[in-house]
């Protein structure tokens, strides 16, 4: 199936009553262990290039690393910019390669996120790339507090913006350690009745694993972002690899140790909220 844009792997999602996840990356073997969940599982799977990832690699290894791994897997990948802050930074990732970018104007004002994801989204669609916005703000664990998606804002940028899909602030935290968010349904359903974009969680580490097979079930909701549970899967993993034999000191082998738990986790998600065949398959 190759690289596909976020528009191609959210639009079936919607309409089959299921969610993609958008698994965050930092690295080769993290992504490497995603895409190979992702194909075990026989679903599509988002590979997300955040800041903190962008920090230490520059988006144009990003790029060739994302669409690499594409080109070679038998399931559909999306290469996608994750909060990109700004228009030059979703320009270069489309020239590096990425199929898919996200705008964040969240903690802007209306007008000017609306203007501003307007103007990306054109964008990228002139280049056949898909283009995600956020409208309210989707707060961060121990950080900045979140600011609920207004139901009329989240109709007015939907219509004006003509994005691929919509990340929405409904209960959601980032960086959340454990599996407490509670969903404001109420909110959920009100930004339902007024848009028909795919909808986006951000901050899924936080939301239960049972509520997110629900809400892929029976709502827009058709990505979540993960994150901080495999960036902890990873960092357990790697503890013990070390602990196996504190002597060694080749990155390579103990690297290669990481991936098979990696991988492992990833497809629990992936299976989660994932196509119904594919639940059905791995049970």
């Amino acid at each position: 199936m190759s690289l596909a844009t976020l528009s191609q792997v959210l639009q079936p999602a919607l309409k089959e009553g299921y969610a993609v996840a958008g698994l965050v990356v930092l690295g080769w073997e993290d992504a490497r262990a995603y895409v190979a969940a992702a194909e075990a599982e026989g679903a599509p799977v988002i590979l997300q290039a955040g800041p903190s990832c962008r920090a230490h690699t520059p988006l144009s290894v990003l790029g060739a690393m994302f669409r690499s791994l594409g080109e070679g897997a038998s399931v559909p990948v999306v290469a996608h910019l994750d909060h990109g802050r700004t228009a030059e930074e979703c320009r270069e990732a489309i020239a590096c390669g990425f199929t898919s970018v996200m705008y964040d104007g969240s903690r802007d004002p209306l007008d000017q996120n609306v203007e501003a994801t307007a103007a990306i989204a054109e964008m990228a669609h002139e280049a056949g790339v898909s283009c995600e916005g956020e409208i309210g703000f989707v707060g961060y664990a121990e950080g900045e507090a979140s600011a609920r998606t207004d139901p009329g804002d989240a109709a007015r940028f939907a219509r004006e913006t003509g994005v691929d899909a919509m990340a929405i602030s409904v209960g959601n935290v980032h960086l959340q350690q454990t599996a407490a968010a509670e969903i404001d349904m109420e909110a959920l359903r009100a930004i339902e009745a007024v848009t028909d974009v795919p909808l986006v969680i951000h901050g899924g580490s936080g939301v239960p694993a049972e509520t997110r097979r629900d809400l892929a079930s029976n709502s827009r909701i058709c990505k979540f972002n993960i994150g901080t549970e495999l960036r902890m899967a990873f960092g357990q993993a790697l503890r013990q690899a070390i602990d196996r034999d504190p002597e060694r000191f080749d990155r390579v082998a103990i690297l290669r140790e990481i991936e098979e738990p990696i991988c492992t986790a990833a497809r629990t998600v992936i299976r989660g909220i994932g196509p119904q065949e594919t639940v059905l398959r791995s049970a």
